[in-house]
């Protein structure tokens, strides 16, 4: 069985033919995915479409070299975090320093030793794995297991921003479980908790295999961030996460319908330099406040 190391995506970024061929040879032996750049400009649009796991980057390349490359890179949020090692000829030492200044992970002088190559590559691969599962862990809800607060707000902001720059609507829907205050004080607390798990489940569950996001937001409310996503589409997973969790028929006698429901506001923007992910946020809780002032167990929507 191949390891997620096996796997890893590699992008190789040289302007000469015979550079990349010899590269392609050596990381080839190792089942590595290999993406091929030939200039700067090629590698930004690549680290982004293809999320490598580690790029190699030539410093020498005509048009945008290999520093301004990596300057874009870590100043990107979505590629901030792939690690980068330099490929150079050993009089480019200004060159190394500079790039290693601005967040480069290491270097290999040229002509390399294949199996020098294959160990830093294994070794920045490795890291990047067990840093991604630290991530993973600390953006965890400890309770529910899904995304955390810090999670969402990084997500959101991430997907803000791309979708300023595609002009793609995105919406997002503030999920609270109707009553949870008298279904703790009514059940306990340790009830109460397997009932923020099985809603995150359930949640989870209606945007399974998407790109979508669900977090927990606080307490018993929840976040669902849908990007590239029109409001009538988020009204119908709106819709079915609503009947889903109604549907689970969990007794709540201090319900009006005396079984747990949740309410759902939704709000859908497209992102423009005049508003904020905090604007989205606002307008869509703002929704959910009207949820509950309406009786709860509802839906109720911005109208852009």
């Amino acid at each position: 069985m191949q390891t997620p190391l096996q796997n890893a995506r590699i992008l190789i970024a040289d302007d000469t033919p015979y550079n990349l061929k010899v590269l392609a040879a050596v990381l080839s032996q190792q089942n590595y995915h290999l993406i091929l750049a030939n200039n700067g400009f090629e590698t930004l649009k690549l680290a982004v479409t293809e999320t490598p796991d580690l790029i190699l980057l030539d410093i020498m390349m005509p048009g945008m070299d290999g520093i301004e490359a990596c300057q874009h890179l870590k100043q990107d949020p979505n590629t901030w975090d792939i690690p980068i090692i330099f490929l150079t000829a050993k009089s480019e030492d200004d060159d190394i320093i500079r790039g290693l200044e601005l967040g480069a992970a290491d270097y290999i002088t040229k002509p390399f030793n294949p199996k020098i190559l294959l160990a830093r590559v294994r070794t920045h691969l490795s890291l990047r794995q067990k840093t991604k599962e630290l991530q993973e862990f600390a953006h965890k809800d400890g309770l529910t297991l899904i995304a955390n607060r810090r999670r969402f707000d990084h997500f959101l902001e991430t997907e803000w921003k791309r979708c300023l720059r595609t002009q793609s609507p995105l919406s997002l829907v503030m999920v609270d479980i109707d009553f949870f205050k008298n279904y703790n004080d009514t059940y306990g607390h340790l009830q109460g908790d397997e009932i923020l798990k099985l809603t995150a489940k359930t949640l989870e569950k209606v945007v399974k295999n998407t790109p979508y996001l669900v977090a927990r937001y606080g307490g018993e409310e929840f976040a669902i961030v849908l990007s590239n996503t029109p409001l009538e589409s988020a009204i119908g997973i709106a819709a079915k996460a609503h009947f889903e969790i109604a549907n689970l028929n969990i007794a709540h006698k201090n319900s009006k319908l005396k079984k747990l429901t949740a309410s759902f506001g939704i709000a859908t923007v497209i992102p423009s330099e005049q508003t904020t992910s905090k604007d989205l946020i606002n307008t869509a809780d703002t929704r959910l406040f009207k949820a509950k002032e309406n009786g709860r167990n509802c839906i109720k929507v911005f109208d852009v």
